[in-house]
């Protein structure tokens, strides 16, 4: 790194430091109050399990008891991968940029359950491999894919820095245009190998617990995945003491992106409902570099893929729903806005023992 990149990357990184210095802990004088009404209504008290703590969390979260979450976002960050070189996915680099023109006409998975959930989708390419014009289409690309890290970085600590501050930038200007929640999403052939480098880089498991069978590969290729992995983590030396340049060194431009969405939600007083396992090691980066951010997330699902259970206890998230997906996209993080308007309504609806004249056990 040569004295003007280094003195870009400090200047980033204090740009970055003075934005996370704006995530203040939850109310907790909500949060109590908001236990104090779930007791008085008509059940047996923690009857309702984690739809009450979604309840308290959000009510510390927002300060409202009952807040309004109908105005929310669905953020797909998309990236190429230079791993896809060793032969990691059963789907070939080219689908990225297919999938986001798909995102943006509206017929991926994510877009059907959206539109189920009342939710605006917003594609942003972040580093696809490809040269992408559309008018829907948010771009903030600084480079075309990582480069493969068995190899050496994925990216350099300014392409991290700088993909984080711009999913952080577009999280603040989400909430300033009324955006109430965010969900994560992601699309990127290959990112389930980044991921899985950085749950063992961050120490989460091992490269053969957390790699699983991505988009499908059969066993003899997770073998291979295993493999890719270990020899990128050898490569690097990525260490956890050091988040973000184990970001650059083993992730991708997608995962930092998404890593700036969690930590602008959370700056900006903003539930933020964590996808799948790629989502999930996003929110481990940003739990690293900025642990009170986790009190902001929300887990949406356990996914099928085999490191996920243990990635969200790392972190300290419990999934709301376990529907054997696996598809990424931001798909399970829509359906968890299903269970959290649940929770609302609850504080919103339901009678108290008061008001329906129910005596007390």
């Amino acid at each position: 790194m040569d004295r003007e990149e280094a003195s870009t990357v400090i200047e980033q990184e204090h740009q970055l430091a003075t934005r996370l210095d704006r995530i203040e802990p939850l109310y907790g004088d909500r949060m109590e109050a908001a236990q104090r009404h779930l007791d008085s209504l008509t059940k047996p008290p923690g009857s309702l399990g984690k739809l009450e703590a979604i309840a308290r969390q959000i009510a510390g979260i927002t300060g409202e008891l009952a807040a309004d979450l109908s105005k929310r976002a669905v953020i797909v960050m998309a990236g190429d991968h230079g791993v896809c070189e060793e032969g990691v996915s059963a789907f070939p680099a080219e689908v990225t940029p297919q999938m986001v023109f798909n995102f943006l006409a509206g017929g991926a998975c994510v877009n059907v359950l959206a539109r189920g959930a009342g939710a605006d989708v917003y594609c942003v390419d972040m580093g696809v491999n490809a040269d992408l014009v559309h008018d829907s289409l948010i771009s903030c690309k600084t480079r075309k894919g990582t480069a493969n890290m068995t190899k050496g970085p994925a990216m350099t600590r300014e392409d991290a820095i700088g993909a984080i501050m711009a999913g952080f930038d577009l999280a603040e200007k989400l909430a300033a245009d009324g955006y109430r929640m965010f969900a994560t999403g992601e699309m990127g052939i290959g990112n389930t190998t980044a991921s899985s480098a950085l749950c063992a880089a961050f120490g989460a498991m091992s490269a053969d617990e957390a790699v699983g069978l991505g988009t499908g590969i059969h066993e003899e290729r997770r073998a291979h995945k295993v493999d890719v992995v270990n020899r990128a983590l050898a490569c690097n030396e990525p260490s956890p003491a050091d988040p973000v340049g184990a970001l650059a060194k083993v992730g991708g431009l997608e995962i930092a992106g998404l890593v700036g969405v969690i930590l602008g939600a959370a700056a900006n007083r903003r539930p933020v409902v964590i996808d799948g396992f790629i989502s999930s090691a996003a929110a481990l980066v940003a739990a690293s570099i900025a642990p009170q951010a986790v009190a902001y997330m929300i887990g949406s699902h356990l996914s099928q893929e085999q490191g996920h259970r243990k990635l969200l206890e790392g972190i300290g998230l419990s999934p709301m729903i376990h529907l054997d997906m696996r598809l990424g996209e931001g798909t399970g993080a829509v359906l968890g806005f299903h269970v959290i308007d649940a929770a609302m309504r609850i504080m919103r609806e339901m009678a108290t023992f008061e008001s329906a004249g129910v005596s007390r056990g």
